[in-house]
């Protein structure tokens, strides 16, 4: 019992998850305090800290306005938030060390290989260095796409901070927005619906931002390599592949709807329906109204949300690789094959039991929690199912419920949201004994399967 209190013992896993609680927490102090909010008052405790969740972990469900109740200064903070929780507060640590010409020790190099989820502490600290220059290159392209498009519609310098704000916000995947200071609460992108740079310009920002470091560096480097990983052809595959199915059956399921996609142009449609498919690989923002889509299009969304985007990204969920592992496994067996194969490879066993294990961890706390709001929230079913879905994938989409939610509620969207950001797997290795080698093996037995 001593050695959990002796912070050079503590696992990877352990330090991650007690870094991220500390920075919800001092996050939350600020946010308490008057000079964070717009009147100047103090904001409940919860409320505050709610919102340094949903900003660390990048979800962006929220039970007060963002853009309304926030002073600039909270803003400031939220989105700072958003920084480190999208890049990982080890990531940034290691930018201060990198300025600072500081050693990476052994013990923080895989204390970054967990943060990264990577395999092996080779070449991560090089990781770390392409991973902060993609995300402040992507971030000025896309602040500056957003500026230039708002400079139309709001003063040069509003437009300016606004495009800053919402592209660090769109990269991280996080669903903060600031349009609700214009008069309506809660209204995020359904100004811009039939806008192509701004639907173009946070499509690219989400898009990017959800596929993962490793994948982006793939990519970059492949002039040079000539080749892709297995890991980045599975993410770009399938993303590709569920952005387009998104997209379609949004576009089939709503099509009539007048309260969505029938009282827009063809135009207005198509950039609709891309956006819908888009959000929900844990971005947040929408440009029409959720509570209007259909019941069907409203749980098409929420699977989405549960798959969520790509290991080593800014996103969560289960993650597209596991999604596709399972997929890959269910195939393999209807045809009768022993290896599991993609692309030519053949995936380890391990592989395949950690994407179930993962997947199972992940379906038991959204219908644990999801069972629990039942009985204390004053929703309905696919609303509260929604919301829970929405907080785990750290997407940040909502139904209206948040807002409404009871103290109970509060806390357990909170709690799901940081599971959500860090992984049911990691936080089980956190709080769980330190693993040891098992020195022997049990004899096989059978049971009947189906």
């Amino acid at each position: 019992m001593a050695e959990y209190f002796k912070i050079s013992k503590w696992s990877p896993p352990r330090i991650l998850v007690t870094g991220f609680a500390l920075i919800i927490l001092l996050g939350g102090f600020l946010l308490t305090l008057p000079f964070a909010s717009r009147d100047g008052t103090y904001t409940p405790f919860i409320d505050a800290v709610f919102t340094a969740t949903s900003a660390t972990c990048v979800t962006g469900l929220v039970t007060v306005d963002t853009g309304s109740h926030w002073s600039v200064a909270g803003q400031i903070i939220i989105v700072a938030l958003i920084q480190v929780g999208g890049l990982g507060f080890m990531t940034m640590a290691t930018l201060f060390a990198i300025v600072l010409r500081k050693r990476i020790s052994l013990k923080e190099r895989l204390i970054l290989q967990e943060a990264m989820n990577q395999s092996s502490m080779e070449g991560i600290v090089r990781l770390i260095r392409k991973v902060i220059f993609y995300s402040l290159a992507i971030e000025l392209v896309g602040a500056t796409l957003f500026a230039l498009r708002w400079s139309f519609d709001m003063p040069v310098g509003q437009a300016i901070y606004f495009g800053i704000w919402h592209g660090i916000s769109m990269f991280n995947n996080a669903g903060f927005d600031l349009f609700g200071q214009f008069g309506t609460q809660y209204v995020s992108l359904t100004g811009y619906v039939n806008d192509p740079i701004v639907n173009l310009t946070a499509m690219m920002l989400i898009i990017l931002g959800g596929i993962g470091f490793i994948v982006m560096s793939d990519v970059i480097e492949y002039k040079q390599r000539k080749r892709l990983s297995l890991h980045s052809k599975v993410v770009l595959s399938m993303t590709g592949a569920l952005l387009a199915v998104g997209a379609i059956v949004i576009f089939i399921f709503e099509f009539t709807n007048l309260k969505t996609l029938g009282a827009l142009s063809w135009d207005g449609k198509i950039w609709a329906a891309m956006f819908q498919s888009v959000a929900p690989r844990t971005a947040g923002p929408n440009t029409v109204d959720l509570v209007a889509l259909r019941q069907a299009t409203q749980f098409f969304i929420v699977l989405l949300m549960f798959i969520g985007a790509s290991p080593g990204s800014t996103g969560g969920g289960i993650k597209t690789t596991t999604f596709t592992t399972l997929i890959a496994a269910v195939i393999a067996m209807i045809r009768g094959k022993e290896d599991i194969v993609l692309f030519n490879m053949r995936l380890a066993r391990e592989r395949v039991l950690k994407a179930l294990t993962i997947t199972v961890l992940s379906l038991a706390l959204v219908l644990a929690v999801t069972m629990v709001l039942s009985t204390t929230e004053d929703q309905a079913f696919l609303k509260i199912l929604f919301e829970t879905t929405s907080a785990f994938g750290t997407v940040g989409l909502s139904l209206g419920v948040t807002p409404e939610l009871t103290l109970i509620g509060k806390i357990l969207i909170s709690l799901t949201m940081f599971a959500g950001r860090l992984g049911p797997l990691t936080l089980a290795y956190a709080v769980g004994p330190r693993a040891e080698k098992e020195l022997y093996r049990y004899p096989e037995g059978k049971i009947t399967i189906g």
